[in-house]
């Protein structure tokens, strides 16, 4: 009795065993849906979960398939000045205000930033690509904005020239989208990691935009305060500016790979 016990036994641990190893099976741990990242003196950065998927890119220009083939962790919002501080030491904004965003910030200061985040915490801290940044604003709609296609909504979801006084505001005040995140629409345009150029003609994977760009001039998106047209706050608007170039309405969120070190 005490052998069919034991065998029996068995056949259940190797039942198991066949179960995690048949396709569409995995024993590893989901990603965390939220990442927070310790910058020191008390001040923290919490990224969402943005999963895998695809997206038509472009709308009325250059519309084009994207497949975002690898999970990413995106800043819920744009950068603040008390994190800037925290990690570079200085807070260049015209705008003070340790929970706006930071700007008066250059494509190559967003870039630095980055860099000196991943030597603190050993982890791939980044610029999001354009497609990245598309695509999660979106957050799984095809709608002209995260919200629908109505312009009159966006007081909602962003501080543009109707309703921000002429200055940035807090992040994290307006509605998020799906996946939330805040501020996608409006409070400062956001630098990407790309060069600014014409899109692809056909379907892409994880594109990094254009190999030789347009004047050297690199991605922005999402508006800003000082903007009051609303076809700027679409998700698929576009703007660039070159690298050493900086403005009172130039801000970046960051970007975390899920296969970064310490994840």
């Amino acid at each position: 009795m005490a052998t069919r016990q034991a065998w029996a036994g068995w056949a259940a641990v190797l039942a198991a065993a066949a179960l995690l190893a048949a396709p569409g099976c995995s024993s590893q741990a989901e990603p965390p849906k939220e990442l927070k990242i310790d910058l020191g003196g008390a001040v923290t950065m919490k990224l969402a979960l943005i999963p895998a998927g695809k997206f038509m890119m472009g709308e009325e220009k250059g519309p084009h398939e994207v497949t975002i083939s690898k999970p990413f962790y995106m800043g819920v919002t744009e950068v603040t000045q008390a994190q800037y501080e925290a990690v570079m030491g200085t807070n260049p904004s015209h705008f003070k205000g340790a929970t706006n965003p930071v700007e008066m910030l250059t494509w190559n200061d967003a870039t630095e930033f980055c860099k000196k985040l991943s030597e603190k915490t050993r982890q791939a801290v980044r610029l999001p690509t354009e497609a990245e940044w598309e695509y999660a604003c979106r957050a799984g709609t095809q709608t002209a904005f995260s919200f629908g296609e109505d312009p009159s909504a966006l007081g909602d979801y962003a501080w543009y020239r109707a309703n921000s006084g002429w200055k940035t505001h807090p992040v994290g005040q307006k509605k998020p989208n799906a996946w939330g995140l805040y501020d996608m629409h409006g409070n400062v345009w956001e630098w990407c990691a790309d060069l600014y150029g014409e899109y692809p003609k056909g379907p892409v994977t994880d594109p990094s935009g254009s190999a030789t760009g347009d004047r050297g001039y690199l991605v922005l998106r999402g508006g800003s305060w000082i903007r009051a047209d609303a076809g700027a706050f679409r998700c698929a608007s576009r703007s660039s500016n070159g690298p050493s170039v900086c403005d009172f309405s130039y801000g970046f969120r960051v970007v975390v790979s899920v296969s970064a070190p310490g994840l």
